[in-house]
Formats: structure tokens, C-alpha cells, sequence
């Protein structure tokens, strides 16, 4: 007996809609998906998806691999994105939400993210903020969006690991290898532990340590799919010299 597909959260016609018919089998051309922790993706409601990020079609591999569990993704994504060819206009034209440096700490994208979260929907932020420093392409230190989200609206945080879609877009490359066609594997989390700290401020302390929670869950689930231990200590910018924004190589 075939398994029901769940059904799409908007069932009217959209420009979602229309462009997901369009992005996502065209995504299906160059590369096929193996999912595994199928069920720790809620069907229903509103959450948080916190992916690792090492390439810039990263998001419409994540959301590809959403649509095809019957959710639509909205993502709070860092500004750049929005100017990148196919990418942008993906994000542009579905109404997701772009995070600049200057605004990342106002209420702006917060007011965006409170829309979609009354209204039971899936909010993908990428905590690391940009694409991983780290050369081996492991998660590097987070930043406290996924968290101060979670937190505040009291919505789970999901960890996703996707590893493979390197080999369809580089890390800062332009260039796109569309054949032969590859394979990504995601491995979805169980819902990152924050009960301890919901109800407190939020603070630093308390942001950081809902942060440290979902970048190791996001690194263990990425350990799964590569077979390997991840450094013990992640990645840090500053540490290395390097800026914060902007590409590099190195």
C-alpha cells in the first residue's frame, strides 16, 4: 500500500505554488535526496529548521526537501543572498524575509518571523549566518537568531544536516554542475532540549547557551552523514582573522 503524501499547507494557487512546481522537479534533474529522521519533521505546526551551510544553493536544496514533506519553507536569510542569480529571485518572489547587518538585531526581520509563526508555518534560519569558515566545510560558531525565535515563541528548533550539494555549487563558486546527477543525503534531528531554558530572560547567557545546543545538534547529525568526528572545537572567525561578511578563500 502506497504511503498518503501529507498536503501542502497553502492549497490555494500561489506564486509559491507555481514556482515550487517549476524549482523543485528542476531541482529533482541534478540531484536526488535520501532523507533519513523522516518523522522527527512535524507535518503540522509552527518550528523552527536550523540547517548547516557551506554553499549558496543550500537554500534551495533545504527547501526543496521541505516541499517535498508537504511544508512550505519561509527563511529568514541574510541579506547577499537576495542578489544571487536563481537564488534571489527564489526568495525574492515567495516572500522570504532578508536579514541585513544592519537590521539583523532590530525588530524588522522579528516582526516578519511572528507573521509566519501565527500563522503555523516552518521558519528556516541558518545559524552560522553565512557560509561555514571552517576548510573541512563543518558547522562553524552560531549566532542567536534560531534560538531567540525559538525561544520567544516557544516553537521547537529542528536541526538538519545535508551533505553532497558541494558538488552541485561550491563553497563561493558561481559555477553550477548539473551532470552527472548528484546525491544529497539531510538528516533531520529530534527537537534541540531548550525546556530548561524557556521562561528565563533573554539574555546573553541564556541565547548563547540555546545556541551552543543547536550547533551541536546540527553537528551531530552532520557527523552521521559524513562518518566522521567533527574538530572538538568549532570554528570561529575571529579566532582565524577572519572577517565576519563578505567571501573567502582560505
Amino acid at each position: 500500500m502506497k504511503r498518503r503524501r501529507p498536503l501542502k499547507e497553502t492549497m490555494r494557487p500561489s506564486a509559491f505554488w507555481v514556482m515550487a512546481t517549476v524549482v523543485v522537479p528542476l531541482i529533482g534533474t541534478v540531484a536526488r535526496f535520501r532523507v533519513h529522521g523522516r518523522e522527527n519533521l512535524p507535518l503540522q505546526g509552527a518550528f523552527v529548521i536550523a540547517p548547516n551551510h557551506y554553499s549558496e544553493i543550500d537554500p534551495l536544496v533545504v527547501g526543496a526537501m521541505i516541499w517535498r514533506r508537504g511544508r512550505a519553507p519561509h527563511f529568514l536569510a541574510k541579506e547577499s543572498l537576495f542578489s544571487v542569480p536563481v537564488v534571489g529571485w527564489f526568495l525574492r518572489r515567495s516572500g522570504q524575509v532578508p536579514v541585513s547587518r544592519s537590521q539583523g538585531r532590530g525588530r524588522g526581520p522579528m516582526v516578519h518571523a511572528q507573521r509566519i509563526v501565527d500563522e503555523g508555518k516552518v521558519v528556516i534560519v541558518y545559524p552560522e549566518g553565512t557560509l561555514t569558515r571552517d576548510p573541512d566545510l563543518w558547522p562553524m560558531r552560531g549566532k542567536t537568531g534560531a534560538a531567540r525565535l525559538a525561544l520567544d515563541y516557544g516553537i521547537p528548533v529542528i536541526p538538519v544536516a545535508h551533505w553532497g550539494t558541494q558538488r552541485i555549487m561550491g563553497r563561493y563558486s558561481r559555477k553550477v554542475s548539473l551532470f552527472p546527477r548528484k546525491t544529497i543525503t539531510f538528516s533531520i534531528g529530534r527537537p534541540v532540549d531548550l525546556d530548561d531554558l524557556r521562561g528565563r530572560p533573554a539574555d546573553a547567557a541564556t541565547l548563547t547557551a540555546a545556541t551552543d545546543r543547536i550547533m551541536q545538534a546540527i553537528t551531530h547529525e552532520l557527523e552521521k552523514l559524513r562518518g566522521e568526528k567533527a574538530p572538538p572545537v568549532r570554528w570561529d572567525p575571529t579566532a582565524h582573522a577572519q572577517s565576519e561578511t563578505g567571501r573567502f578563500e582560505g
